[in-house]
């Protein structure tokens, strides 16, 4: 039997390893920025501070009315699609020997979640396109 004091030891050098890989990391990073800092031209002028976009010069003020709904629907969208992602594993699971009833019942009660905030969703009229 290993002592506790090997077997201690052997799970910090683990964590230094870990430990050690994030500090290289750290100042990888800032080793990065600094020689961008300081190999960069830094020569300010009035037609370096304008604000562009696509070759068109500003006009008017800098906010602007944005429709909400399409945020709305692209959030929808990523909710069902991250929700989709779980049915991979569920239905791996499902597969085993003795699991099957369990989470059939998991599934379909993660199913009606989904179908009551769709529900929700449409009561509230956000699947409305006007």
């Amino acid at each position: 039997m290993p002592q506790p004091t090997a077997v201690a030891a052997d799970y910090f050098q683990s964590y230094s390893v870990v430990g050690l890989l994030a500090v290289v990391g750290v100042l990888f990073v800032a080793v990065a920025f600094g020689a961008g800092r300081l190999l960069r031209p830094v020569v300010p002028t009035p037609e370096k501070l304008l604000t562009y976009e696509c070759g068109v010069d500003p006009v008017g003020e800098g906010w602007a009315h944005t429709q909400v709904r399409y945020y709305v629907y692209a959030f929808l969208y990523v909710i069902f699609a991250v929700d989709s992602i779980f049915l991979f594993p569920w239905a791996t699971v499902y597969a085993r020997a003795g699991y099957g009833a369990t989470t059939l019942v998991e599934m379909f009660i993660f199913l009606g979640f989904l179908a009551v905030g769709l529900l929700y969703a449409y009561k509230k009229g956000v699947l409305t396109w006007t």
